[in-house]
């Protein structure tokens, strides 16, 4: 048996950052990886569909050259060009992190499924490690809901998408959240038709319905057909490729496609870990609980990550690292609690969102103020000619602190982050307001909308 001061599995966001830091503390460290080196974000989330949105982009901002007084030919996608791109970016930094791990002085690296033989020892194929201390960071997976017909016919998934180097003539996306609607307007731009379907009665329900309705707005601009309330979801093969039969009050019982796409969640990759012979406690769907300094059920064991259930975006995994590493080498006491939500959706105008929602905000009893700002109004935005979106901020009418924000428009994913500095630092919205800020910006309107707070309604 090898035995170590730590034991890390999974090299996504969180594990490589406390491999490092734990080695530099002079702890002895194993860290072991099963497949791709780096995890969700690197190999089939974040890196490269932001690198496929930006082809995604240059295509559409070329068919719109002539809006700018600029005259281009005909605009073509050569996908398996911007596949390339797109695998030598992600092959690049996956590489680069390998070599990185196997470079750190205290550190080895073991590649294999790993998997517990009790709390403290995990097995790797033939080798048997130990360690007072184990990090749990095994990330997620798409999750492939038990539709009627959805094994009988060929389907995608945001992993499969990868490998994707055509254009799908009419490409059906189940699922109208973060994820469904990034891949459909991408698609569209490449020139895809495409189609999205969606359970719930509108697109990414968890956000404001003004925010939903203006996301709706902006895809149906570009010809993506959207069919909600599809309550009775079944898959089946045709000559054509893909029918799905739907229950929606509006439109065609059925929609038939070439290809489809699964984006309706992710579920943890905790099944065969051995979890319980650790003594490790998982919740209904899988996901390890963990208190709030992310220890689980079993002493000295953390889960980080996706597969904890407390964020499932790569920042959120890597500040799961952060408190867990001035946890245990600086004495602190930081929790997942003082986390303030924040995440984007990369849409084009891109999301920016922070804190509550108005129900949320609703639910927790709060006296909302709320500014709001159509993007039309934004200087920025009419220069550029992207003036589809819009800003909006909640805010406690007591204390006047910010209680969330949502920037939908040009540059919200980079704006917003002035917002969550003046709620880390729990500043009124007055110090915000009275803020002189750079012209022309999107965030020089954020002050003028918060000097028009009124009661919501």
């Amino acid at each position: 048996m090898d035995r170590y001061d730590a034991i890390i599995i999974g090299t996504g966001q969180a594990g490589p950052s406390l491999a490092g830091r734990l080695a530099n503390a002079g702890m002895r460290v194993a860290i072991i990886e099963r497949g791709h080196f780096g995890g969700t974000c690197l190999n089939n989330g974040c890196t490269p569909t932001k690198t496929l949105i930006a082809s995604a982009y240059a295509a559409h901002l070329a068919r719109r050259a002539a809006d700018y007084g600029v005259e281009v030919g005909p605009v073509k996608v050569d996908m398996r060009r911007v596949k390339a791109r797109k695998d030598a970016l992600v092959e690049r930094s996956s590489k680069l992190l390998e070599k990185w791990l196997r470079g750190l002085p205290n550190v080895t690296v073991y590649v294999g499924e790993a998997r517990f033989s009790e709390a403290r020892t995990v097995t790797v194929g033939a080798e048997m490690l130990s360690a007072e201390r184990i990090f749990i960071n095994v990330g997620g997976r798409p999750n492939v809901p038990d539709l009627p017909g959805v094994r009988q016919v060929p389907y995608l998934t945001n992993e499969s998408m990868m490998g994707v180097d055509f254009v799908p003539p009419h490409l059906l996306v189940v699922g109208g959240s973060y994820v469904g609607l990034e891949f459909a307007q991408m698609y569209r731009r490449f020139g895809s038709r495409v189609t999205i379907i969606e359970m719930a009665p509108r697109l990414v329900s968890r956000e404001d319905p003004d925010v939903s309705d203006a996301i709706h707005d902006i895809l149906a601009a570009e010809d993506i057909a959207i069919r909600l309330e599809a309550t009775c979801i079944e898959l089946e093969s045709v000559p054509e490729g893909v029918r799905i039969k739907v229950d929606c009050r509006i439109g065609a019982p059925s929609v038939t496609g070439t290809h489809v796409l699964l984006a309706v969640g992710r579920v943890p990759n905790t099944n065969a870990l051995g979890l319980q012979e650790a003594g490790i406690e998982t919740d209904a769907r899988g996901y390890i609980k963990v208190d709030e300094a992310l220890q689980t059920s079993a002493h000295n064991v953390y889960a980080l990550g996706d597969c904890n259930g407390r964020g499932a975006f790569t920042h959120t995994a890597y500040n799961d690292y952060e408190i867990v590493a001035d946890n245990l080498l600086s004495g602190a006491a930081r929790k997942v609690s003082d986390r303030i939500p924040i995440y984007g959706l990369f849409t084009d105008p891109p999301l920016g969102r922070v804190g509550r929602t108005e129900a949320e905000a609703r639910r927790e009893g709060f006296q909302i103020l709320t500014g709001r700002m159509p993007m039309t109004d934004v200087a920025r935005a009419r220069e550029k000619g992207e003036t589809q979106g819009l800003m909006k901020v909640l805010v406690d009418a007591r204390s006047k602190q910010i209680l969330g924000a949502a920037i939908l428009g040009v540059g919200g994913d980079e704006a917003v982050h002035s917002l969550v500095d003046a709620m880390y630092g729990h500043l009124p919205c007055t110090v915000v307001q009275h803020g002189v800020r750079i012209h022309p910006t999107v965030s020089e309107l954020i002050p003028t909308m918060l000097g028009e707070l009124t009661p919501l309604s």
